[in-house]
């Protein structure tokens, strides 16, 4: 099997790992913008060999894990060179626009629309682990424009890499990660930044800091050159759960301001539940 990456950073580079793990008899080739990332890649022994879009047309598989900004530009152009055999599928967070902007590409029966639920706030070569995709969730979207005989060995290599599929279509994916990823990672950055202004006047802050405040702002060390990108493309989602979220930062002040403590352990006690609703999601952490 031939397996062209094209992005070789954390999810692109733990994809290369995971397949290699399962079929080590699979050629791997790394497509980058930077050939730093590439040498890189070649030393850790993520990819085989460099490539470029010529070694598209008899790859097997493309994965394209780039800045969804890049994706959209790209897409068209790398469908173009792929193989009429060849399955393309991309990592990308946002998946509406991704899939709008190839809905009448001569091969889009080529195009497997695909967004992991794995990562961790790292980047780069070095980042990619071995096992990162192993229980996770991937949310494949239209999948029913993806030509079925393409479909089934993309499928079979995610099982066999250990994720569960889950099919969707793109408003309603964009809608919901927008909650449960895109919101995380502004939360994380905007806590930062608040601790980081403080930090100026209180050199002290961060020598009590504790697990806690790591945990909570861990994704603010994610590549803004990755994230600008989708709070862009997600904008109206992005939006709308900020405007919610402020609306429950709001109340939950008023209620402090108020002297209302009962409510505000009864908010925290109802958001409890939480505990069970996240019961059993792995953790990954470099």
């Amino acid at each position: 099997m031939k397996v062209v990456i094209i992005g070789v950073g954390l999810i692109g580079g733990s994809f290369a790992k995971d397949v290699k793990r399962v079929h080590p008899e699979t050629e791997i080739i790394g497509v980058d913008k930077s050939d730093a990332h590439l040498e890189e890649a070649l030393q850790l022994q993520i990819i085989d060999k460099k490539g470029d879009y010529q070694d598209l047309e008899t790859a097997d598989l493309v994965y394209v894990s780039i800045p969804v900004n890049v994706l959209v530009a790209e897409l068209s152009k790398i469908l173009d060179a792929a193989g009429d055999e060849t399955v393309v599928m991309d990592a990308g967070s946002t998946k509406r626009l991704i899939c709008e902007q190839v809905a009448d590409h001569p091969k889009r029966r080529n195009f497997m629309a695909c967004h992991p639920i794995a990562g961790t706030e790292f980047s780069g070569p070095t980042a990619a682990l071995e096992g990162l995709y192993s229980g996770k969730t991937m949310i494949i979207c239209e999948v029913e424009k993806t030509a079925f005989k393409l479909q089934e060995p993309a499928l079979a290599i995610f099982q066999e890499i250990g994720m569960r599929i889950r099919y969707m279509n793109p408003e309603a994916h964009d809608k919901h990660i927008a909650y449960v990823s895109h919101l995380s990672h502004i939360s994380s950055f905007m806590l930062g930044k608040t601790v980081i202004e403080k930090e100026k006047n209180e050199r002290d802050i961060f020598d009590m800091a504790g697990s806690g405040f790591e945990s909570t702002v861990r994704l603010a060390k994610s590549s803004p050159d990755m994230w600008t990108p989708i709070f862009e493309q997600n904008k109206d989602n992005v939006v709308e759960t900020l405007e919610e979220y402020i609306e429950n930062l709001t109340r939950f002040k008023q209620l402090i301001v108020d002297n209302d403590f009962e409510n505000v352990h009864q908010e925290m006690s109802n958001t409890n539940k939480i505990k069970q609703i996240l019961k059993g999601i792995p953790l990954t952490k470099k």
